[in-house]
């Protein structure tokens, strides 16, 4: 659903009712760091006793990005990170069948440039919350993942995804009309090579599971009722590392790419937002969307 200009008031506010509500489920909870919390659209399941939390996207029906949901999770990651209890999270699907199906694109179609403006600074924000995280992420990947929906699952340190033809993934951002900006792009390219990443993205490929394997998207492709326990399997992998070398490793190898996004950040949101506003690009956007709704129909 797109969001009227009210709702992004609401979208704002919920950084400081995220905050409240974590500090009150603490409360409830002893202390202890284990109860479940959960906005609307993300439901965060922590493990103290292991330090593990799973976070699942509930933003029906396919976990579009709104504005609301990349709200909510740069709200829960950044609770899970100032809980020193946690040092791995579990990212995944509420909704088998689709991982995210990636940006809203009613966010990006018949608004104006402010609104524009606000959604782009939550997916840029939403990307330094999660490429140079402290914690350990693993993207258990249990349903289709284009788009957006793949930048997620790149980010993390470890993708596994369930071995079903139909759960595609890939930037595919110019089968739509438009462009991955550069930091999506440097993700890729930090994944699987400037080659493979070059024809991907030119392209708009989407790679099902074996291909994606053989191209290095993923790390592993297991059966689908194996996700979420080998996810917790190479959690404790991960984990089994000192945090303070594995950290700043983390941050050695992905350092340049984050500097940079964060120089160019002001420049990559005025380019969207002159991009996204351009008559032809609407109108790509509205063929889609109207597409889309026939096929619902």
């Amino acid at each position: 659903m797109a969001l009227a200009a009210g709702r992004r008031v609401t979208a704002r506010a919920l950084l400081y009712a995220g905050a409240r509500l974590g500090r009150t489920q603490a409360m409830a909870g002893g202390g202890d760091g284990a109860r479940r919390f959960a906005n609307h659209r993300v439901l965060v399941e922590p493990d103290a006793a292991t330090g593990v939390a799973v976070m699942k996207l509930r933003n029906p029906p396919v976990n579009s990005l709104s504005l609301e949901l990349l709200t909510e999770l740069v709200i829960s990651l950044e609770k899970l990170e100032n809980d020193k209890t946690f040092r791995g999270v579990i990212l995944t699907s509420d909704r088998p069948g689709v991982f995210s199906a990636g940006l809203d694109l009613t966010e990006m179609c018949g608004k104006n440039p402010a609104h524009y403006a606000e959604y782009w600074k939550a997916v840029q924000e939403l990307w330094l919350r999660l490429y140079p995280s402290n914690l350990v992420l693993v993207a258990a990947i249990n349903g289709a993942s284009p788009a957006g929906g793949c930048l997620i699952s790149l980010t993390c340190d470890y993708r596994i995804l369930a071995d079903n033809p139909k759960y595609v993934m890939g930037l595919n951002e110019t089968l739509l009309g438009i462009i991955a900006p550069f930091w999506f792009k440097d993700t890729l390219v930090n994944t699987i090579g400037h080659r493979a990443s070059e024809r991907a993205l030119q392209l708009g490929l989407l790679f099902p599971p074996a291909e994606a394997l053989q191209v290095g998207m993923v790390d592993q492709v297991v059966p689908e009722d194996q996700v979420q326990s080998t996810a917790l399997s190479m959690m404790s992998q991960w984990m089994a590392i000192p945090d303070y070398a594995r950290q700043l490793t983390k941050i050695m190898m992905r350092k340049a790419t984050v500097d940079h996004m964060i120089k160019q950040r002001e420049a990559d949101l005025q380019n969207f937002i002159s991009f996204i506003s351009r008559d032809s690009i609407q109108k790509s956007l509205q063929v889609y969307l109207e597409k889309l709704k026939q096929k619902k129909g």
